[in-house]
């Protein structure tokens, strides 16, 4: 047995001084027979270490991936691909325990063994994570795996739950230590190169081969990082995580979107200790004190100060004693989770900041932190000050480039919020994030954030529009009867004209669906709710109508009522958009007179106010009819000056609210007001005008002379019937050609048939207006 050999593949050959144990896969026959046996170290004077074959091995032995993604998530590690490392393969002696017996005392060996270090290492991970149902692959490498678990992190796990013994081999400079023999005191990758050169000079040596592996690297100084048993601080998280977690269960804390609640659960249900000292030149020292010729595991203090420390240390140890810091500092993630109460003064507690905001009602921060700093903080909170620090913890998600992309330097895809206030304005970007939906990731592009920039755009230009249409500023007395104007009463509502009813009755709307928006954390909602009305009722259409009261009515009661609705209106919409576009909003509010507080201390707008939901559906009626003339206008290629004449044919409780308003809808058709007849029955020239049906009730008949000459618009479209009949026959033929259909892309054909369908209704509307013109020609 004696000159039996197992064959090692390793990538880091100076770790086999700290090798513990040899594990292979019970089902691999080819070491069936080893296991239960010891194995003899290379090069270290005869070591003997057990060969294992455990499904507790299959638990961590396939966690790398895991690992080296955790190690980049706690240490702030870049992992760099590194493709010319070497695979070392050395051969290890195997024996009985029978004859490990013979060679050395074995009670040596077991009281070596049973020197454990009594620290935890520094990564502390959750196994609980990963589940693994494979043993060690008996076709990775050469199906024998080495246990060094003070130098690799899924090693030490498993050195963990076997109980095996924990040798560190190098010093925190890189060197090794006296674990390594002969090799003490040389650097980490010296001895790599010595080590290989005395197994090969040995015959121990099989072969050596490039190979390929992920190394995790420091991120500020690029050195390879390697992992070390050392001792640290921790906190023994359970009874913290059992308090956060009743504060959901029972309602103190909401998780907004509360799907993120399976995810907070999760962690804290199966939570491990925290190690919460770090080697780090910047943060809190951990606030610890030993003792100068004492052992710092026995003898250590806690305080506050050092003044506090040397006060405590010297009536235990007497005046003589000498004290010194701990050098570690602690956890940013410690220190940041204290953040709710100890920027308040705590532990003075009877501090003013402290009784006022301690605790506060929302914590507002991305989903990617809801553990490292969201679920600390509920279990500071509640440890250090018996309250949860927040009622809400609302979480946005991350910005990711226009594909969906996580931005990179690498990828070149980094957009810059200080570049792109300059380009789009601070408030286009704050509007723009804000239409995400909560906890979802939001793919930020150029697009919307010009889209943006033209809406804080017309809201800017809506402001001026008022200001140059309201009252001069020295005329306190209108400005006065303006401003006390509220449409708070049904009778102030219904007595407005129809456009003025319906917009007010579209804001009180709009302030009842925002607020509650605002109440449930739907701030993409409120924003595109307030977008739409802004956008296409405030500014495209009011505004628009306002103007047949400012500039054509001649009527001061008229232009009186029109500037106090759009006052009324627009002042309640800065309101409502102020959190979302705080600057714009605010500028605007107050470059109105008579402003007595500015524009974020004036209260909300008040909801419930009164609607007159019939005046909604009235002027909708007059919209169909607008939108219907404007269509027939641009389908006739009518010039944007030219005025036309209509007949509006209704019945007469729609004529008597559509006539009411000739102004609006002359400005708005662009039809000539003298020309424009409302009649209960179609006009007599009926066949020779363009028949629209805008709603049940309500048509308009628009004369043909007016908007074309008929006979040239026959003509030119017979022209352009004739190439589209052509266009389409070409498409046609491409389908029907057999050889086309098999064998070209089938996005290609697809794309084909698509034209071919919408060259065949192109047709069909234009035949359709073809013979409509010649009837009108022929009668």
């Amino acid at each position: 047995m004696m000159d039996d050999f197992m064959t090692i593949a390793t990538t880091r050959p100076e770790t086999l001084f700290g090798d513990v144990a040899i594990a292979v896969n019970p089902e691999d026959e080819r070491y069936a027979k080893y296991v239960g046996k010891l194995a003899i170290v290379p090069l270290t004077c005869g070591r003997h270490v057990p060969i294992i074959a455990d499904k507790v091995v299959t638990d961590a032995n396939l966690m790398v991936i895991f690992f080296f993604d955790a190690v980049v998530t706690y240490c702030n590690l870049v992992v760099i691909l590194i493709v010319d490392f070497r695979v070392v393969f050395f051969n290890l002696v195997a024996i009985t325990f029978d004859q490990a017996a013979a060679i050395i005392d074995l009670k040596h060996m077991n009281a070596v063994y049973d020197l454990k270090l009594r620290s935890k290492h520094f990564f502390n991970f959750n196994l609980g994570c990963l589940c693994c149902t494979r043993y060690v692959d008996p076709e990775f490498g050469t199906g024998v795996l080495k246990i060094s678990p003070g130098h690799d992190h899924n090693d030490y796990h498993i050195a963990r739950k076997l109980g095996l013994p924990l040798l560190n081999v190098m010093n925190k400079d890189g060197t090794l230590n006296d674990v390594a023999g002969i090799y003490s005191g040389m650097d980490r990758f010296e001895a790599r190169e010595k080590l290989w050169s005395d197994l090969v000079e040995t015959n121990l040596a099989v072969k050596k081969e490039p190979y390929t592996l992920r190394v995790p690297r420091s991120q500020r100084g690029g050195e390879v990082i390697e992992p070390l048993i050392s001792k640290q601080w921790f906190v023994t998280m359970e009874p913290l995580a059992e308090k956060a977690l009743h504060a959901v269960e029972n309602g103190q804390l909401t998780i907004l979107p509360d799907r993120f609640e399976k995810i907070y659960n999760h962690w804290l249900t199966n939570i491990k200790d925290w190690c919460i000292s770090r080697q780090l030149w910047w943060g809190h020292r951990i606030p610890v004190w030993y003792i100068v010729g004492k052992k710092c595991e026995e003898d250590y203090i806690v305080a506050r100060t050092e003044e506090e420390a040397l006060a405590k240390a010297q009536e235990k140890y007497g005046k003589s004693v000498e004290i010194y810091q701990d050098p570690d500092v602690l956890d940013t993630w410690f220190s940041s989770a204290l953040w709710p109460f100890s920027t308040l003064g705590w532990p003075d507690i009877s501090r003013e900041d402290y009784k006022h905001f301690y605790p506060s009602t929302v914590l507002e921060t991305g989903h990617d932190i809801l553990f490292f700093w969201v679920a600390r903080m509920v279990m500071m909170g509640i440890e250090f000050t018996g309250s949860v620090p927040f009622s809400y913890v609302y979480l946005h998600g991350l910005i990711r480039d226009s594909e969906g992309r996580k931005m990179s330097k690498t990828l070149g895809n980094v957009i810059d919020p200080l570049d792109t206030i300059k380009e789009y304005g601070t408030d286009a970007l704050r509007f723009t994030l804000s239409l995400g939906t909560a906890g979802q990731d939001l793919n930020l592009s150029m697009e919307r954030l010009t889209s943006n920039k033209a809406f804080t755009n017309k809201l800017w230009n809506a402001g001026k529009f008022l200001l140059q249409n309201m009252p001069d500023r020295n005329d306190a007395t209108a400005w006065d009867a303006l401003l006390g104007n509220k449409f708070n009463t049904e009778a102030s509502l219904t007595e407005l004209p129809l456009p003025e009813c319906w917009v007010v009755t579209r804001l009180h709307e709009l302030i009842d669906k925002v607020s509650t928006s605002y109440d449930k954390f739907f701030f993409g909602d409120a924003a595109r709710e307030i977008y739409d009305f802004f956008w296409g009722d405030f500014a495209d259409w009011y505004i628009e109508a306002s103007k047949t009261r400012l500039y054509h009515s001649g009527d001061d009661s008229a232009s009186s009522k029109a500037q106090s609705v759009l006052l009324y209106v627009f002042e309640n919409v800065l309101k409502l958009l102020h959190p979302f576009m705080p600057f714009v909003t605010e500028e605007l509010w107050q470059a109105f007179p008579y402003r007595k507080q500015a524009l974020m201390v004036t209260p909300w707008p008040t909801t419930d106010l009164p609607k007159d939901l019939r005046s909604i559906k009235r002027f909708q009626n007059l919209q169909s009819l607008i939108r219907g003339i404007r269509n027939v206008r641009a389908e006739y290629s009518v010039e944007p000056a030219k005025r036309i004449s209509a007949s509006i044919v209704a019945t007469s409780d729609v004529l008597d609210y559509v006539s009411k308003e000739k102004q609006v809808l002359a400005l708005l058709s662009k039809l000539d007001v003298q020309n424009v007849h409302f009649t209960e029955s179609a006009p007599g020239d009926a066949n020779q005008s363009v028949h629209i049906v805008a709603d049940e009730g309500l048509e308009a008949y628009l004369p043909l002379a007016d908007m074309v000459d008929v006979s040239e618009e026959v003509k030119r479209l017979s022209k352009r019937l004739s190439k589209m009949q052509s266009e389409y026959d070409a498409l046609v033929a491409r389908l029907n050609s057999k050889s086309f259909v098999e064998k070209a892309p089938e996005e290609i054909v697809r794309g084909v048939r698509e034209k071919a369908s919408e060259a065949e209704e192109k047709i069909s509307l234009t035949k359709n207006r073809l013979a409509f013109l010649q009837s009108t020609v022929s009668s």
